[in-house]
């Protein structure tokens, strides 16, 4: 099952929900009507502090989408090419499928969201501020406008890979021109803002016994978690220097006719190695990958029946490569596809298949032959 699923499009980006998010919502929803609307606004009715809840919350998360909208839009007037935006648990991230090409472009593109959030946050303080609305709409602009300037404070503080991680970096990257060096500071100072929230939040909750720690202890871990992998993937890219898909990827792989059924895919299998993922071809064409999951997960009485086209990711689900493109680039395709495996294509032919695995057998090579 993909956690992740496509909701639609927005400028031509693909915005995409995690089933996390379904948690955070409900969360918020809960929180809302639980305690903070009564708090706020006290004598309405439960009916009204839900509505203005689940309002609340959607509108929150809709702040979230144009915050991330605004690094992609941004990002893509600099020449990046983007993946994609997620909403998950702790929030939204924007994927990108290039690196920044220099200081400003990054400083640009880190400072884009926050300055959705000014204005969002500006937006309904100041509606709620200056209209004179009832009081169930007055609460929840206010509530808007606060949480909008809390998360621009928030994404603004110095630790990557929140936005003013990035600009951090972007200015230690101008100053030194050292992208590594500037990542690693700034990864850094991240774990650091990390574990501080971590043991506030444990000692709010033991303290104060207030969910709130609970809160800020989880933000703390993801924090330290995300940090590690802007560090970790620092250094797979620097093991990577030098290689190519063609480098690394398997060379003739075994293949699916498109109209085959399951059941003769799997009688031509007899005898081989089995694979957990086939490309697959019609006519000299490729269409897709057939991953091993669909034909595992499809009844045996279904096998004479259905098609190998019925069960395949076509190609704009799945990672399609160049022989040509750098190994750091297929580590991010793959990263960001369904099952971590690509399609390797050159002048219109299948020429290969690339896998996280197959990039992750070189960088513990490689990192041994460091030690």
């Amino acid at each position: 099952m993909n956690p992740t699923f496509t909701i639609g499009r927005i400028a031509g980006i693909r915005i995409s929900l995690n089933w996390s998010w379904l948690i955070i919502f409900a969360l918020i929803v809960w929180s809302l009507d639980a305690s903070v609307f009564p708090a706020q606004d006290p004598g309405l009715s439960r009916a009204t502090y839900l509505i203005m809840s689940l309002v609340a919350a959607f509108v929150f998360f809709l702040s979230i989408l144009l915050h991330e909208i605004g690094h992609s839009i941004v990002a893509r007037r600099n020449g990046m090419e983007i993946e994609g935006i997620t909403l998950w648990l702790f929030g939204g991230v924007s994927q990108f499928k290039d690196k920044f090409s220099s200081p400003g472009s990054e400083f640009r593109i880190g400072i884009a969201g926050p300055a959705v959030s000014l204005v969002l946050g500006a937006i309904f303080v100041s509606l709620a501020a200056l209209t004179s609305f009832a009081a169930p709409v007055d609460g929840t602009l206010a509530w808007l406008g606060y949480i909008n300037l809390l998360l621009l404070v928030f994404n603004l503080l110095p630790a990557l890979p929140l936005d003013g991680g990035r600009v951090l970096r972007s200015a230690l990257w101008k100053a030194k021109g050292d992208f590594a060096w500037a990542t690693k500071i700034a990864a850094n100072i991240g774990r650091g803002f990390g574990y501080l929230m971590i043991g506030g939040g444990v000692l709010l909750f033991v303290a104060y016994r207030s969910a709130s720690g609970i809160w800020l202890a989880l933000i703390g871990w993801f924090l330290l978690s995300a940090a590690g992998g802007e560090a970790r993937y620092l250094e797979a890219s620097q093991a990577l220097e030098g290689l190519h898909v063609r480098d690394l990827m398997t060379r003739d792989p075994v293949t699916a006719s498109a109209d085959e059924t399951l059941g003769q895919f799997m009688d031509s299998l007899a005898g081989r190695a089995k694979h957990s993922t086939y490309p697959v071809v019609s006519n000299g064409d490729v269409l897709g990958l057939l991953p091993f999951r669909s034909i595992a997960h499809s009844p045996r009485s279904d096998w004479d029946s259905r098609l190998v086209r019925d069960g395949m990711l076509g190609l704009d689900q799945v990672p399609v490569l160049d022989t040509e493109d750098s190994a750091e680039d297929a580590l991010t395709e793959l990263m960001g596809g369904q099952i971590h495996r690509g399609l390797v294509i050159h002048d219109g032919g299948l020429v290969g298949l690339i896998s996280i695995s197959d990039i992750g057998r070189v960088l513990n090579q490689r990192s041994a032959f460091r030690r």
